[in-house]
C-alpha cells in the first residue's frame, strides 16, 4: 500500500525536519530536494526513508548541522576539501561547483574531499555538472557491504560512481551505480515495501542466499560481474578514500550508523565540454549516439531500448506532475519523525494530497 504525496510538500517536510535540528534554511531544502529528486526518479532506496538515519547521526554529534569545511590545498585546476563532518550533500554541492568553476578555467577541475558524511544519489551532482556543459564525473565511497573476492568478511563498500553528460536534444546521460549486486539501499527498500528480494542478492551471516530483506542488511552483498565487480569497488575506493586522505575500508561507517563518524570521502571530476570541442558538435554528436542506441532491434518483449538516464527523466517528469508513491512504512516513520521534530507530517505533507 502506497500514498501519494506532493513532490514540494514533501521537500517542505524534510526542510522543516532538518531545520528544528539546526540545518541552515538553504542547507535542509537542499538535503530535503535531494531525497525527493530521488523518490522522483523511482529510486525510493536514496528517498525519504533515509531523513530518519539523517537525524539520528544529526542528533548523536557525529554529523554536523552546520557545514564548515575546511580547504586543504588550492592549485587552480585541483583542490582537496575538508568536510569537518558535515552533512554529505551540502559539502557535495560546494565541491561540485567548486570543480566546474575550475573547469571553466582550466578545462578541468578536480575537487578531493576528505571527512564527508553519506550525500543521497550520486547523479544528484553530476546532472548538475552536466546542467553547466561539463562531463561530470563522481565516486565515493561506503561502508562495508561485501567481501573480497574469495574473502568471508565485509571490508569492501559498494563505492558507488556516476557519470554525468549533457543530452543534446534530449536529458542527460547518466549513469549511477554501485559495484555490488544491488545497493544496500534497495534492501531497506524492499522492507519497506514489505517485499522480498531476489536470491541472487545476499548471502546472510551463515553463507546462505535470503530473500528477506531484513534479514540480508546484515549479509554480505554480492559484487556486480563478480571479481570484475570487486576490483572496480577496490578502486573506487582508492580515488574515494585513500587518494582523498579520507577513510576507506572499514574505517568508513553507513548513515545507517546513528553513533560513528562517516569518514567517506569523494572525488569530483568536471570536464568542460567546451574544452575538447565546440559544444554545438558534441550535442549533435550524443543526439546521433542516442538515435544509433534507440534504433537497435528490440529483443522479444522489449518496448522500447532506453540510453542510461533516460528511465529517470521519464520518471522524474510523471511524478512532479502527479505526485511521490510512498510506501505505508515509510509515512508512518516519516509521521514518527515529524512529530518528534514538532512537524506534523499529516498537516505539512499530506493535506489536500490525492
Amino acid at each position: 500500500m502506497t500514498t501519494l504525496v506532493d513532490p514540494q510538500r514533501l521537500i517542505r517536510f524534510g526542510s522543516q525536519v532538518l531545520a528544528s535540528l539546526g540545518v541552515p534554511a538553504d542547507d535542509s531544502r537542499l538535503v530535503a530536494d535531494s531525497l525527493v529528486t530521488a523518490d522522483l526518479w523511482g529510486h525510493p532506496s536514496h528517498g525519504m526513508l533515509r531523513l530518519p538515519w539523517y537525524v539520528a547521526r544529526l542528533r548523536s554529534g557525529v554529523m554536523r548541522p552546520q557545514t564548515r569545511p575546511e580547504p586543504v590545498a588550492d592549485l587552480g585546476a585541483v583542490a582537496v576539501l575538508d568536510g569537518r563532518d558535515g552533512i554529505g550533500q551540502v559539502i557535495a554541492d560546494l565541491a561540485t561547483c567548486s570543480a566546474v568553476d575550475r573547469a571553466q578555467t582550466h578545462g578541468v577541475g578536480v575537487v578531493a574531499v576528505r571527512n564527508s558524511n553519506h550525500f543521497g544519489t550520486a547523479a544528484y551532482w553530476t546532472r548538475r555538472m552536466a546542467d553547466r556543459g561539463c562531463v561530470g564525473i563522481l565516486t565515493t565511497n561506503g561502508s562495508p557491504a561485501m567481501a573480497p573476492w574469495g574473502g568471508t568478511r565485509k571490508t569492501v563498500g559498494a563505492n558507488p560512481w556516476s557519470v554525468a553528460t549533457p543530452g543534446g536534444s534530449h536529458p542527460p546521460v547518466v549513469l549511477d551505480i554501485a559495484n555490488t549486486s544491488v545497493a544496500r539501499g534497495k534492501i531497506y527498500a524492499a522492507a519497506q515495501r514489505g517485499e522480498t528480494i531476489p536470491d541472487t542478492w545476499v548471502i546472510d551471516e551463515h553463507g546462505t542466499p535470503t530473500t528477506d530483506p531484513n534479514v540480508a542488511v546484515h549479509g554480505l552483498l554480492a559484487p556486480m560481474a563478480g571479481h570484475k565487480g570487486y576490483g572496480i569497488s577496490f578502486v573506487m575506493d582508492v580515488l574515494s578514500g585513500v587518494l582523498t586522505g579520507s577513510g576507506y575500508a572499514t574505517d568508513v561507517a553507513g548513515p545507517y550508523v546513528p553513533d560513528q563518524l562517516s569518514r567517506c570521502g569523494h572525488l569530483i571530476l568536471a570536464l568542460r565540454i567546451g574544452a575538447f570541442l565546440p559544444e554545438q558538435d558534441f550535442a549533435a554528436r550524443i543526439d546521433d549516439l542516442i538515435s544509433r542506441t534507440k534504433v537497435v532491434p528490440k529483443a522479444p518483449g522489449v518496448a522500447e531500448i532506453l540510453y542510461p538516464g533516460e528511465p529517470e527523466a521519464r520518471a522524474e517528469r510523471g511524478g512532479r506532475a502527479d505526485g511521490v508513491r510512498l510506501p505505508e512504512r515509510t509515512v508512518a516513520e516519516l509521521s514518527d519523525l515529524g512529530a518528534s521534530c514538532g512537524v506534523p507530517f499529516k498537516d505539512t505533507v499530506l493535506a489536500g494530497t490525492a
